[in-house]
């Protein structure tokens, strides 16, 4: 379990001020400048070896993807973006550290621009989230107005700007290029890769595009080290993590803990444990919406990182962590799930947008239990060619609960075929 001292988001609950000055109070800000005197190369060395891995979902390593920015100028700007859409189901996480603690991401920015040498940072926000554009807003004019960034930034002698950018409300967002797309004032659609957004990002100029949480937790791994942050969780898995727990649960929370924690521990913990106990859980989507769901068996032993649960065929994703007790009808869940993602595809590439539909129409039948046995492998068959055909991941995103679902409970999707048939001849009487 995580100690007091080795949180990062200190004001998660927003029990304080978001403010500079209470913002100062907790350490951020302290002594920027010294961190800037490092130099790029020794900035993105430390963050390579804390072993931070993208808080979006993917879980690429930090630090090599801010070393793919151009070492050299060519008397252009280059770009920071950074990822606040936030539209996953389940996932929040970002909204309370943006809400509660802006000056984290502010400082992260400056940070993590310096590194990649970038020119400024936009902040795509999800439109949404009023009050945190308007609380991230504030601090970034209090940073102005202290120094802290803009011409001389914290006195250091580097120019440095941030914007924050409120979009329109779209889940593809979210996706990197996307929301570069979308950042131009243009419809959000995914770019074919490559070129990757380190040579040709926004406005055809070198972009990095992170999670808020990634760049949020930059200035505290800086301050206390490479190896403090290493030294939290497992190996390849390293840090503190902010957990979304959701659903049948006592308490909802959001929770910063360590990486690797037991996905039981953090349950049992942290939000007062399943609604009705531990024995009535009957399944756990461990990673936002978009990945596949675990059945109790696994959950009772699984630890939440990366590693452990792409073993079992899930995904850490964002960890939103959406508990299911046994009062939930997975088959309509998941169906629930398969009309968002029908909704939110771009329309761009055929397997997601006619494949993304055709699943969530199969899923209604089967949450009735009006459709045949040989079904449920035509949906699979299905969501294979959609899964890894398409531009971005949203076709992944649509065929994993599906394929979850059928791996874990596909016995209780034949059962409900099967009442359904037997109730036939006496509703046709």
């Amino acid at each position: 379990m995580l100690k007091d001292e080795d949180r990062i988001f200190t004001n998660l609950y927003g029990y304080h001020d978001f403010g500079l000055e209470a913002a100062r109070k907790r350490g951020d800000w302290d002594n920027t400048k010294a961190i800037l005197e490092k130099g790029p190369d020794a900035i993105i060395d430390e963050i390579k070896a804390s072993g931070l891995r993208g808080r979006g979902g993917a879980g690429f390593p930090t630090g090599l993807k801010w070393s793919f920015m151009p070492k050299e100028s060519d008397g252009k700007p280059t770009y920071l973006v950074v990822n606040a859409d936030e539209g996953e189901p389940g996932t929040c996480k970002d909204r309370e550290m943006m809400r509660h603690d802006p000056h984290k991401l502010v400082e992260g920015c400056l940070i993590a621009g310096f590194a990649m040498r970038a020119s400024a940072a936009y902040i795509y926000i999800r439109g949404e989230f009023f009050v945190e554009a308007n609380n991230l807003e504030a601090a970034v004019q209090q940073a102005y107005d202290a120094g802290l960034i803009g011409p001389d930034a914290c006195g250091s002698g580097y120019s440095f700007d941030v914007f924050v950018h409120r979009g329109a409300g779209a889940y593809i967002c979210g996706e990197e290029t996307a929301l570069i797309e979308s950042l131009e004032g243009k419809k959000g659609q995914p770019r074919l890769k490559p070129p990757f957004p380190a040579g040709v990002g926004v406005w055809g100029r070198p972009t990095t595009v992170n999670n808020v949480e990634s760049i949020a937790v930059a200035p505290t791994i800086m301050r206390r080290g490479a190896d403090w942050f290493a030294g939290l969780g497992r190996e390849n898995n390293t840090g503190t993590k902010v957990f979304c727990i959701s659903g049948h649960v006592e308490k909802p929370c959001n929770v910063e803990e360590e990486m690797s924690i037991p996905l039981r521990e953090l349950i049992e913990k942290h939000a007062g444990g399943v609604r009705g106990g531990w024995a009535n859980l009957l399944a756990i989507i461990p990673g936002g919406s978009s990945v596949r769901m675990l059945p109790k068996s696994i959950c009772d032993t699984v630890l939440m990182d990366f590693d452990s649960l792409s073993a079992e065929k899930s995904g850490l994703g964002t960890a939103a962590v959406i508990v299911m007790d046994k009062s939930t009808d997975l088959i309509r869940a998941i169906a629930r799930l398969s009309q968002f993602y029908a909704h939110e595809s771009c329309g761009q590439c055929t397997p997601c947008r006619e494949g993304a539909g055709w699943m969530w129409r199969v899923m209604e039948r089967l949450a009735t239990g009006n459709a045949d046995v040989s079904e449920i492998d035509m949906l699979l068959e299905v969501s294979t060619q959609i899964e890894g055909h398409t531009i971005c991941a949203l076709g992944d995103a649509a065929a994993w609960p599906i394929q979850g679902l059928m791996n874990h409970f596909r016995p209780m999707v034949e059962e409900r075929i099967m009442d359904y048939k037997n109730k036939e001849p006496a509703a046709a009487q």
